[in-house]
Parts: structure tokens; C-alpha cells; sequence
């Protein structure tokens, strides 16, 4: 009997630790630079883009600028503060694959960032943009 508390127990505790960590792999937080402002990163705080080409709800980036800009996507997004959940949403690529959007545009990755907190992409050609959601979509 002790050694099935000690079981239960264990398991216990490790479904403690474990759940925050899953639950933190759905967030999208908020980073800042002075240069950008507070921008949209993911729960690793890799930076999140969107692309001027794009349109509510559709993707334009196929092929090999996904190889480029990789899409981001969690089945559920937690928010940070000041945003609300139902800001971000799913779509269906055109090839399948599940993205997540923010106020209905898609969110990107961008190959060229090595580390938390790059913004390389940035004003990339003219049509790659950080989320930067207090200015979001820009007229």
C-alpha cells in the first residue's frame, strides 16, 4: 500500500510540474524594443511576423517562402494581458497545414532569427512586419 502512495504521489507531482510547462508551450506573450515597441513573440519569445501580401483569413506565402518564413500555429493560443483569446484564430492553408492568426491575419516565424528576441525580419522587403498589436492591422 506504501509503495502504491508513493506511485500516486509521484505522479501527482509530476503532473504538476508537466501541465504548466504544456500550458506554457500555448502562450504568446508580449516582448519589447525600443526601436518596435511591444510586439507578439511565442512562449520561447521567438519573434511572430505577419505578411503585407496576405489578407484576413488567407495566406500568400507558399512554397519556398514557408521554407523562409515558417507558419506558426498552437491549436489554442493563451493571451497575454491586454489582448483577448478570440484576437487570435485558425486557418487552413491552401496546402493543409493549420496556422494561427492574430485579428484574422496569419503569424510567421522567420528563418533568419537565431535566438529569443531577434527581429531580423523586420521591414523585411518592404512586406515583412513584427505584430506589433497596438498598431494592428495598419491602415
Amino acid at each position: 500500500m506504501k509503495k502504491l502512495f508513493t506511485l500516486v504521489a509521484f505522479f501527482g507531482l509530476l503532473a504538476l510540474l508537466v501541465l504548466p510547462v504544456a500550458a506554457m508551450h500555448h502562450e504568446v506573450k508580449l516582448a519589447e524594443k525600443a526601436e518596435i515597441g511591444k510586439y507578439l513573440a511565442d512562449s520561447e519569445g521567438k519573434t511572430l511576423y505577419w505578411f503585407k501580401k496576405d489578407s484576413t483569413g488567407h495566406s500568400a506565402c507558399a512554397g519556398p517562402c514557408v521554407d523562409n518564413w515558417p507558419i506558426f500555429y498552437r491549436e489554442k493560443v493563451a493571451p497575454p494581458a491586454g489582448l483577448a483569446a478570440d484576437e487570435f484564430g485558425t486557418i487552413t492553408r491552401e496546402d493543409g497545414a493549420k496556422q494561427t492568426t492574430f485579428r484574422g491575419y496569419p503569424l510567421y516565424y522567420f528563418k533568419g532569427d537565431a535566438t529569443s528576441g531577434d527581429t531580423r525580419g523586420n521591414n523585411m522587403m518592404d512586406i515583412w512586419y513584427v505584430v506589433v498589436p497596438e498598431n494592428f492591422p495598419p491602415k
